[in-house]
């Protein structure tokens, strides 16, 4: 049995050799096999994750509901398929996104492109496929799709996104709904914007859209938010004579990393946001609008787990950590003091590990903080507190703080837990070093779907002096 189950995929498992499995898949059979550093990705987590959100729109919105994947979070040819088998539509940020969900088949009118700043090339990408939406940011984006939309013989489909001064309660990198934001249209542009889309026969007004950050774990910010995109379809209607036939509240929905954190429950946040619009809409005498939620984060996160393999070990000086009095607990960061069997004074040495920030950016960016097991040893008991550090030149590359261990060998592979998100999606080669591979994972068997670069794929843009 694995501690803090709900951190992990839903199928993961002891098996009687000790080792960690995933979807069925040994996972130390699937480092031999592959190499590591290797994420692999459970289908069977994925889809049920999808399918919560679809339940619940159906159980709790009384109008037209959809949710789009946010494929910001992690998106590849069979993470879109994925997503599109589940029955989710795919929110896009850049061509490239694009150009993948169009490549895995996914239909056009499912995709949303968004974006604070897209290319004109993109802009006109998403036009010829015949995207289901473009989200507009600005009004200076609004007077290019009026151009390059001009003698359509349907109308594109566009939002807005609108900014709503509300600052969630997360942290300032991934707060993205207040006042000072890059994203979106402040509240006073709002005319301007109707007025922008009115003059432009090639474009239609579809619906209004706000996102007011990630890993949010309280609704309240959100249905506030509800409320704002309200108001300005209330403002649309009285002033310009423009219904607005959709709503987006985005994504956003947080999910735990640490024992000590909510999990997430896809029927409350539905509920919450489902309440918010319907009773708004009666307070303002607005029609029932198609919902469509955008999560991204709460969906893959949790699905994948990291595999790394301890390269090297280094002991920590007592000028390195300060020592913990008897009844200060082990940091922030560690799963529960008490499952400890031993309980030592301090972080007793560093784990080196072969991967790090360049495949996971999130402990340097913003100190997130993650749960790791041995996967080769997944049943034994820790008995130390030691620091994982990644293998990149900078001293920021420390993948975990104060994580509990079973007192760990080279070569013994570590896993880390909810490991999906915005991991792989803002890898680099950093140092030079190949990206990882990613294995997908259903019923006992494992399919490469993203390979591990090589050498020459670094090269592979260099053009030499001669």
């Amino acid at each position: 049995m694995i501690d803090h189950a709900f951190l992990w995929p839903d199928t993961a498992e002891v098996l009687a050799n000790g080792h960690l499995a995933i979807g069925g898949c040994d996972t130390a059979a699937l480092a031999r096999e592959f190499g590591t550093p290797l994420y692999v990705l459970d289908a069977a987590t994925f889809d049920a994750a999808a399918r919560g959100y679809l339940a619940a729109l159906a159980r709790h919105y009384p109008g037209r509901s959809a949710a789009h994947y946010a494929g910001k979070a992690l998106l590849n040819t069979a993470v879109a398929q994925l997503a599109a088998r589940a029955g989710l539509g795919l929110d896009v940020v850049s061509g490239g996104e694009l150009f993948v969900a169009l490549r895995a088949g996914v239909p056009a009118e499912h995709i949303h492109l968004h974006g604070n700043a897209k290319l004109r090339a993109e802009l006109q990408q998403a036009l010829e496929a015949g995207v289901g939406a473009i989200v507009a940011d600005s009004l200076d984006e609004l007077a290019t799709l009026a151009r390059l939309s001009a003698g359509r013989a349907a109308p594109q489909p566009i939002m807005l996104r609108v900014t709503p001064d509300i600052a969630a309660d997360t942290h300032a990198h991934i707060q993205t709904g207040h006042a000072a934001s890059k994203f979106g249209f402040a509240l006073d542009a709002l005319d301007a914007a109707a007025a922008c889309v009115a003059a432009a026969p090639g474009l239609r007004l579809r619906g209004l859209h706000a996102h007011i950050g990630s890993q949010i774990f309280s609704y309240a910010a959100i249905e506030r938010a509800v409320g704002v995109l309200l108001d300005c379809a209330a403002r649309l209607r009285d002033q310009h004579g423009i219904v607005v036939d959709t709503i987006s509240p985005g994504g956003g929905l947080g999910v735990p990393y640490t024992a000590d954190q909510p999990q997430p429950d896809y029927a409350a946040y539905v509920a919450a946001i489902s309440r918010a619009l319907a009773e708004g809409c009666a307070a303002r005498g607005l029609p029932l609008p198609a919902l469509v939620l955008e999560p991204g984060r709460s969906i893959v996160a949790r699905a994948a787990v990291a595999l790394y393999e301890v390269v090297a070990t280094k002991p920590l000086s007592s000028a390195d950590e300060q020592p913990r009095t008897k009844d200060e607990p082990l940091a922030e960061a560690s799963a529960d003091p008490s499952s400890l069997v031993v309980r030592p004074s301090a972080v007793t040495r560093y784990l080196h590990i072969d991967g790090g920030m360049a495949d996971n950016i999130r402990p340097a960016l913003y100190g997130a903080r993650y749960t790791a097991l041995l996967a080769n040893r997944a049943a034994a008991a820790p008995a130390e507190v030691v620091h994982v550090a990644g293998r990149f030149c900078e001293s920021s590359d420390v993948l975990l703080r104060d994580v509990p261990l079973p007192a760990a060998q080279l070569g013994d592979l570590l896993a880390v837990a909810v490991a999906g998100a915005y991991t792989l999606s803002m890898a680099s080669n950093y140092n030079l070093v190949p990206r990882p591979a990613l294995v997908l994972v259903q019923n006992g068997q494992a399919r490469l779907v993203q390979r591990r670069e090589t050498y020459a794929d670094l090269a592979a843009r260099d053009v030499p002096l001669g």
